[in-house]
């Protein structure tokens, strides 16, 4: 027994350490490699996976011995496109609420949407058709807590609960995010939980509020409490502290950002709003990252000068509220020529997020340079999410998240043939095409609830 014991030890042992040595290397060849960092683009090159990361990339680059080589044909290769901030993983269905767990009714800052991610969404694989490999899984509010306008996917709202303790502040946090990979056969997709809390300002805080005011008045009154909260929770425990107006579970999510350690995803679109916004991050002393932005162009010194990273949406164009009635075309292209980092969202619902990469080419054709639209999707949402060491540009040693296109990926008719997760080359099945070819040409007839008897 003993002998079998070791034995069986031993081969445990051998497979743990030969693990890593027999993960399968990759050469894909033939390609015009945006890598989005120092190299630049690199015409007919060669790039090497192994081991999960990025071993080599160049245009004299040879494949290693033993590797699986992909022909790339000529086309583009270009770092994973990072959903920026999205309900993919959170919802399903987007008019069906039992599928939405991107937003609470109950809880504020302390709705932690983590816990709602679904690993085995069917539209994971429809996101990896858009040369995505990772997200942001970002909360929204109900319209009990002030409403939503940065959530177009035409679902209703639902009304949410109070704050506190039952008669407690309006909802303005609408909970915290969470970074997620892509990635197939994985149960368990987070990277990172409580990336940022989110806030909604602007129209949206004032119709929880009461106005744009008493918004960032409650705003303001929330951080502070947060900040005697951390400073005394045993009085707290105690019921020896003054009355607060969130719950202990939304104060702990506080508690970081006040402390510098958590930023706040801020999303607001008018600029005097904006430079609200600012002016509160200086004076309370926290970090802010900025969504939707639409007429983040009018102040675009103002945010470059404070440091503060913007997501915008580059097609929105068109005065849908007062609010943003400066909305233009050109906005990223303004921001980024006043030295602000820009990310590009498209539609933040799962059903649609092939439009960022769509936007950015409609911000390439109104300013952005064409390398500026590419890391709109790559590097800027990696530095605005602190990953950049990491992932969002191709360069030996980062994580190898690598998607090969047929053509220039910002251009509407370009899909990709092959897309790797952490080295892992994913699967290019989705439902939708599975569907298609089932019912376009059946090899063994129709189901039998589509024959007649």
């Amino acid at each position: 027994m003993k002998t079998l014991l070791l034995a069986a030890s031993s081969l445990i042992g051998a497979v743990l350490i030969a693990g890593p040595a027999a993960a399968q290397t990759y050469a894909i060849t033939n390609a015009r490699i945006e890598t989005i960092g120092p190299a630049g683009t690199i015409d007919n090159g060669t790039i090497v996976i192994r081991d999960g990361k990025i071993a080599a990339v160049g245009s004299n680059v040879q494949a290693p011995a033993g590797a699986t080589v992909i022909d790339a044909k000529g086309g583009v290769v270009t770092p994973g496109f990072i959903a920026v901030s999205s309900n993919l993983t959170v919802s399903e269905v987007s008019a069906v609420q039992s599928t939405r767990d991107d937003r609470s009714g109950k809880l504020s800052a302390g709705f932690d949407i983590q816990y709602g991610i679904n690993p085995n969404s069917t539209m994971i694989p429809w996101a990896r058709q858009s040369g995505l490999t990772r997200a942001v899984a970002t909360p929204v509010l109900t319209a009990g807590g002030g409403g939503h306008h940065h959530d177009d996917s035409g679902a209703e709202e639902t009304a949410g609960g109070g704050g506190g303790n039952g008669d407690g502040d309006p909802h303005l946090f609408a909970g915290q995010a969470a970074v997620v990979s892509l990635a197939s056969n994985q149960p368990d997709l987070l990277v990172r939980a409580k990336a940022a809390v989110v806030l909604d300002m602007g129209e949206a805080g004032a119709q929880s509020a009461g106005s744009r005011g008493a918004a960032m008045v409650l705003v303001r009154s929330a951080l502070e409490d947060a900040r005697a909260y951390a400073r005394n929770k045993a009085a707290y425990d105690r019921g020896e502290t003054r009355e607060f107006g969130l719950s202990r579970v939304d104060l702990e999510a506080l508690v970081p950002v006040v402390q510098g350690r958590t930023p706040l995803l801020v999303r607001v679109s008018r600029a005097s709003d904006i430079l609200q916004v600012l002016k509160m991050a200086r004076e309370e002393g926290v970090s802010v990252i900025l969504e939707g932005a639409e007429e983040g162009w009018m102040v675009a010194p103002q945010i470059a000068a404070a440091k503060v990273p913007v997501i915008i949406d580059a097609q929105r164009n068109l005065p849908s509220s007062f609010e943003t009635l400066g909305a233009r075309l050109d906005n990223a292209a303004r921001l980024q020529a006043a030295g602000v980092i820009v990310a590009i969202i498209g539609s933040r619902d799962q059903n649609n997020l092939r439009q960022a990469r769509l936007n950015a080419g409609t911000a390439v054709s109104y300013g952005l340079t064409y390398q500026q639209g590419l890391a709109s999707l790559t590097i800027n949402p990696a530095r605005i999410w602190k990953m950049e060491t990491q992932v969002g540009s191709l360069e030996v040693g980062k994580v190898a998240d690598v998607v090969v296109w047929t053509g220039d990926p910002l251009e509407t008719t370009t899909w990709p043939t092959d897309v790797f997760i952490a080295g892992q080359r994913q699967p290019q099945n989705v439902r939708a095409f599975e569907l298609r070819d089932r019912y376009a040409t059946p090899t063994q007839g129709y189901p039998q609830a589509y024959t007649k008897p």
